[in-house]
């Protein structure tokens, strides 16, 4: 008796695995990103909140929502890149991201929200947030 479509696996599809914790080189690009947005002092402030927060899990749409974002296409370079990453097999690293009355935006991980909400808008992805007020 053949088994039912709904208990094989899509043909094609590609789980999206995720690190343990943030890649230590994410706080850099975060510092980096903060820099244009935020003065030395604050933007170094708020990394090390990130660096504290614990991890947590948001939707990629409400991740954009409260950044104000669109997510990139596709086409994007940096998506693509993350993509290569997925097909692969490997994991990516969770996003930071900061709020606040000062600021709220994605500090790093804009792709990798972009490239799970291109695939499933309601995909969960792991995060520390951070408050941006100084």
């Amino acid at each position: 008796m053949p088994k039912s479509k709904a208990a094989q696996p899509e043909v094609g599809t590609v789980a999206i695995r995720w690190r343990a914790d943030v890649a230590p080189h994410d706080y850099a690009a975060a510092q980096a990103y903060l820099s244009l947005k935020l003065d030395q002092q604050q933007g170094a402030r708020v990394v090390a909140r990130l660096r504290k927060a614990e991890l947590t899990k948001r939707r990629a749409n409400d991740i954009l929502r409260a950044a104000g974002l669109n997510p990139a296409p596709l086409e994007d370079p940096g998506v693509i890149k993350d993509l290569i990453k997925v097909i692969e097999g490997k994991r990516l690293s969770p996003v930071l991201f900061v709020c606040g009355s000062e600021l709220t935006d994605i500090a790093d991980g804009f792709h990798r929200v972009s490239l799970v909400y291109r695939v499933d808008p309601y995909g969960e992805i792991p995060l520390r947030v951070a408050d941006s007020r100084a």
